[in-house]
């Protein structure tokens, strides 16, 4: 079976937040086509999902996501300081699924995130585990914790830029072990190309020198 997803099908099941309109996805297949990017995998039909994207290398990197956001008609929010809301980008912002949040207070981001999927009936929370562009150190858990709290699964999607592909790669529902979780997650992103490979962080890096696990990871994931 073929899994690579034409950007001018909406391969979305019928529980996943849309967002946009006819003239936004034919800009999002536009983008896609001008830059020679596709999507491929198997997008999962849930209404609520952490989507955590890696790896994350360059600001070039939002222009091949929101191609493929938009023209999969997905409805996807993301974090971002309070103090960008101001006008006239606040209600762009909002159009394009940003969620205000307090990032220089003590607020408990975790608690806060799963409160919103608490309120909604849909969300799709998207975030970048390595929370920098230039070569981190680890990841951060946050996106963790946030669907173990909220009791929803984390959708792992590739940037491959050897391909030019957008991969979704695969679904884990958290288990509570964070240490065996994350390395199931983590091992997901083998083979996966940065578009800067010297900004890779630690984690993924480390996946070019250890030798493939086969099969270890497939009990994990779903």
């Amino acid at each position: 079976m073929n899994n690579s997803i034409s950007p001018r099908i909406i391969p979305l099941g019928a529980g996943m937040p849309r967002r946009g309109n006819a003239l936004s996805q034919r800009f999002g297949i536009f983008l896609l086509w001008l830059t020679g990017w596709k999507v491929s995998g198997i997008l999962p039909d849930t209404k609520k999902a952490v989507v955590i994207v890696a790896p994350h290398t360059s600001n070039y990197d939002a222009v091949v996501v929101v191609g493929a956001i938009l023209a999969l008609r997905m409805k996807v929010s993301f974090f971002v300081k309070h103090s960008a809301f101001r006008w006239p980008f606040g209600g762009i912002m909002r159009w394009f699924g940003a969620l205000p949040v307090q990032r220089d207070d003590s607020q408990d981001l975790v608690g806060f995130s799963a409160q919103k999927f608490a309120e909604k009936d849909e969300l799709l929370l998207a975030a970048a585990p390595e929370g920098t562009r230039h070569a981190a150190s680890h990841w951060k858990t946050g996106f963790y914790w946030i669907a173990m709290r909220a009791q929803v699964p984390v959708v792992m999607v590739g940037l491959d830029y050897a391909k030019k592909e957008i991969v979704i790669l695969k679904t884990l529902m958290p288990s509570g072990d964070i240490d065996a979780d994350m390395a199931v997650i983590i091992r997901r992103y083998r083979g996966i190309a940065a578009r800067r490979p010297e900004r890779l962080s630690a984690p993924l890096r480390s996946l070019q020198k250890k030798p493939p696990q086969d099969g270890s990871d497939q009990t994990r994931a779903d």
